[in-house]
């Protein structure tokens, strides 16, 4: 299994980016996916998750109202839209995948990094002021 992220770069306050991430080696349509970032000496924080069909999103409460998560399951990506940049959303975002369907149905789990089976390699957005 192999999930690339891509799309991240610098940008000032206010501008907008999109995320891509390019799933392999798995049937999208089983695996709800999430993106979590980690600024430097932070821990992984929670960002966004889909449900497999897509039908399901769920926001972090600091991306709320700023950021879109969609899947396109025939390409086999999620994305994520990111509009309204502030210079606290500077991090790494990592894309990840899980296969349990019961995650999904508990907010808890939904959050939380170690629910998710696999991991994207990450990408950077900077976010200047």
């Amino acid at each position: 299994v192999q999930l690339q992220a891509s799309g991240g770069g610098l940008v000032q306050a206010g501008g907008s980016l999109r995320l891509s991430c390019v799933a392999s080696g798995l049937t999208p349509s089983s695996y709800s996916m999430g993106w979590f970032r980690q600024a430097p000496g932070k821990e992984r924080e929670f960002v966004a998750a889909v449900s497999w069909t897509g039908g399901g999103t769920y926001y972090g409460d600091s991306v709320k109202g700023r950021f879109t998560i969609s899947r396109d399951n025939a390409q086999n990506t999620v994305y994520l839209q990111m509009n309204n940049l502030k210079p606290e959303d500077t991090a790494v975002y990592y894309c990840s995948a899980d296969g349990d369907r019961g995650t999904w149905f508990s907010r808890l789990a939904r959050v939380t990094p170690s629910s998710y089976d696999y991991w994207g390699q990450g990408t950077l957005v900077t976010v200047s002021s």
